[in-house]
């Protein structure tokens, strides 16, 4: 206690300037996770939190047996396993590439060209695909040009998780490679150098210089990416899907948001789902840091 009042004495406006980010993350993070104790209990607002009675895991083992439990679980492991193969790695290859572009003018205008999707709103991007997919949509047309049938791409189930991912890596491709241009240029000259004295093609200084120095960047993220692996963004599937592609589209977070703020208004059933997930994630995080860190040595704690 000694050591920490006198660290407090010596940089009390580094103390000061933390507390609001302190408070922002008691008051909206962690004071609202009382909420989730109307997972165990038949929630009635006129009740309130503690008046509700309690149902025990009765929430759970419903969700456990219902008809949907199977589907929503196989949705969200593809297509979040669908991300980790394609969007996950188009960052990193991206940033590589912008890092061999030699004129440095042509190399602003594409980074910032590539960063402009991350800016737009998600209901204008939602909107565009929905346009850009519709039956005479111009991607629809350049698909028929191609040979394929002119449809509604968006009500075809099949279809979903393509249009999801390829909507996914145009949007984060440019965002996401800016973690990893700053590890690039934190990596040191000389070993660029060292390897051109030595014959070193450009492949050769990607392969065994460039890779190697933002591998740590990589890992972290992936393992973030792993915990992750239950959870998806309902704001853009809700805007983008329809009952007749539910059998791909519908997510644990699209069930949740269904089952707790549209029509039934089944709280307890919507937080039991939700804190289902919460707790697979965790424990997905976990098991990834471990192995990352018996496999390579880096990981986040």
């Amino acid at each position: 206690m000694k050591s920490l009042a006198l660290d407090y004495r010596r940089n009390k406006y580094l103390y000061y300037m933390i507390f609001p980010v302190i408070l922002y993350y008691l008051i909206f993070h962690y004071v609202p996770m009382y909420g989730a104790i109307i997972a165990f209990k038949n929630y009635r607002i006129a009740d309130g939190f503690l008046n509700s009675p309690w149902v025990g895991f009765e929430h759970f083992t419903s969700f456990f047996q219902s008809y949907y439990f199977w589907r929503l679980i196989k949705n969200t492991l593809l297509l979040n396993l669908y991300m980790l193969i394609f969007s996950f790695p188009a960052p990193i290859v991206f940033a590589l590439l912008i890092n061999e572009i030699v004129v440095q003018r042509f190399k602003r205008v594409v980074q910032t060209v590539t960063y402009l999707p991350h800016f737009i709103s998600m209901i204008v991007v939602c909107g565009m695909i929905t346009q850009f997919l519709s039956r005479d949509g111009f991607i629809t047309d350049i698909l028929v040009f191609l040979g394929m049938e002119r449809q509604v791409l968006l009500a075809h189930p099949e279809y979903f998780r393509t249009v999801y991912i390829v909507s996914d890596i145009w949007q984060g491709i440019g965002w996401g490679s800016i973690v990893y241009l700053a590890a690039i240029t934190g990596i040191n000259p000389e070993l660029y150098e060292a390897s051109r004295i030595d014959g070193a093609s450009r492949w050769k200084q990607t392969l065994h210089i460039t890779l190697p120095g933002i591998l740590p960047i990589i890992i972290i993220l992936f393992i973030l990416k792993v915990g992750h692996m239950l959870d998806v963004g309902f704001e853009k599937i809700i805007l983008l899907y329809n009952p007749n592609t539910y059998v791909t589209a519908d997510m644990i977070s699209t069930f949740v948001y269904r089952k707790g703020l549209q029509g039934s208004f089944e709280f307890s059933y919507a937080t039991a789902v939700g804190l289902f997930q919460a707790a697979v994630n965790f424990l997905l995080l976990i098991a990834a840091n471990r192995i990352s860190r018996k496999v390579s040595e880096n990981s986040l704690w």
